[in-house]
């Protein structure tokens, strides 16, 4: 048996609504200078946007919970290495570029 999960037409909508709102935030955020928050801010706008999309567009707010924090140990696990990767690669850029002429 399987139990669907039947979303109104209302709510919808009104994610749809919320993701043009942070839309038009960001692009105006964009015009603002916060200084080193700028990226900050946007990373915050876009992690809230995907949030919706996972949770309404995607029905991963109706599954179960073990499924769930899998995909969240899974998501962190991979966006830590991505983050490591990136500063070791940041961090020997320099030490190549001083030894060239």
């Amino acid at each position: 048996m399987s139990s669907e999960h039947v979303i109104s037409s209302k709510i919808y909508w009104g994610i749809w609504a919320a993701l043009i709102c942070l839309t038009v935030i960001t692009a105006s955020v964009a015009f603002i200078d916060l200084g080193p928050l700028n990226t900050v801010v946007a990373l915050v706008i876009a992690t809230l946007k995907a949030l919706l999309v996972v949770l309404f567009f995607m029905h991963v707010k109706y599954t179960s919970e073990k499924l769930t924090k899998t995909v969240i140990i899974a998501a962190m696990f991979w966006l830590v290495l991505l983050l490591l990767l990136s500063l070791a690669d940041y961090s020997t850029r320099g030490m190549i570029h001083a030894g060239m002429p």
